[in-house]
């Protein structure tokens, strides 16, 4: 099912199971070691067959259609998924049917250090931008503040149960969102999405990491009060 994971596990142990104290250990993790993990979550999750893709996106859906975070939300930012992300598409077409303000991130020439987020209908004309993923080809006028959002939900490469992120690397998203670390009831309500499998039992935190309000699975949902 899973081709890979044993080496990961092994891995991640060598890694996180060293014995030494926690701060000390994520402290001295290099940027080598935190790309090495990233390569090798996001290979667990392209050796996912695309039935066990179709299986994990129903599961997701499941878990989140119903909640009241979905429903009562207006503004809500998906992402297309790529490379092995759980894909969050039907979620999308449910909130374009039931009349909700749909949104997708774009990264702008003008300041690529930071997520936008770009109007997104059935009608839409998407472009490829320079990470290959397709978002709206729209004008900067047209781009939305993150802070007008009601529910953003994040792409991610690891998470775990206290819901820290490890994102791809280029820190868009934590720059973005940066405005509501040490404030957890701002707007918007940030909600990680990814496989089961892409779970670790500590992710390396900075400073700068923003922490997700929720990471919801194929298989259930975590929050940092109930960790």
């Amino acid at each position: 099912m899973h081709r890979g994971s044993h080496h990961l596990d092994l891995w991640v142990q060598g890694i996180f199971g060293s014995g030494v104290p926690g701060d000390q250990l994520y402290s001295g993790m290099t940027h080598t070691d935190r790309n090495s993990l990233r390569q090798s979550l996001r290979q667990k999750r392209r050796q996912l067959s695309s039935a066990e893709q179709g299986h994990a996106a129903r599961q997701n859906y499941e878990l989140i259609v119903g909640e009241d975070f979905f429903v009562t939300a207006e503004r809500i930012a998906f992402y297309l998924a790529s490379d092995g992300e759980i894909d969050p598409s039907a979620l999308l077409a449910m909130a374009l049917t039931t009349g909700k303000r749909c949104f997708l991130p774009v990264i702008g020439e003008s300041n690529p250090d930071l997520v936008s987020f770009a109007p997104y209908s059935e009608e839409s004309k998407l472009t490829v931008n320079r990470w290959d993923i397709a978002e709206p080809c729209v004008s900067a006028s047209e781009l939305v503040d993150a802070e007008s959002l009601d529910l953003v939900f994040v792409p991610l490469v690891g998470f775990d149960e206290t819901c820290s992120r490890l994102g791809r690397g280029k820190g868009s998203y934590d720059r973005s969102f940066a405005f509501k670390s040490g404030f957890e009831n701002q707007k918007p309500l940030l909600v990680g999405l990814a496989h089961e499998c892409q779970r670790l039992d500590r992710i390396p935190v900075s400073d700068w990491d923003v922490r997700l309000d929720a990471v919801i699975t194929d298989r259930k949902s975590y929050r940092p009060d109930t960790a």
